[in-house]
């Protein structure tokens, strides 16, 4: 089966159900940070998939759902609509969360991040 991007109500899904599963800190943060998921552009990553699903936006960053990688990441932006920083996180949404709240709790970001593929010497 070939892949194909993630749906608006694929996406909907996701959102709900990991709002089940956020600890009462979590939820109020989501509840702040949330916004009606659209998509974004992260090039070149995104450009196959017509973007990536952005769900909230907290300062000069956003929430994003990576469908490629299938986990959601917290990337900085500086023009509105598109994503500068590409990550390939497996993370659930309850988790990227709290990485923001982590972030505000201590003022810097210590999360872990995997990163794009890295050309080397596999490569074909």
């Amino acid at each position: 089966m070939e892949w194909q991007p993630i749906s608006e109500s694929a996406i909907w899904d996701k959102i709900n159900d990991a709002y089940l599963r956020m600890s009462p800190v979590q939820g109020r943060l989501w509840n702040a940070i949330k916004i009606t998921p659209e998509k974004w552009q992260q090039h070149p990553y995104g450009d196959v998939g017509g973007g990536f699903w952005v769900v909230a936006i907290i300062g000069r960053r956003v929430l994003w759902f990576n469908d490629i990688e299938d986990g959601f990441n917290l990337s900085v932006y500086s023009r509105f609509g598109q994503i500068e920083q590409y990550w390939c996180n497996q993370d659930e949404l309850e988790w990227a969360v709290q990485s923001v709240a982590d972030i505000l709790e201590s003022g810097s970001d210590d999360s872990g991040r995997a990163s794009p593929p890295i050309k080397g010497a596999f490569d074909v």
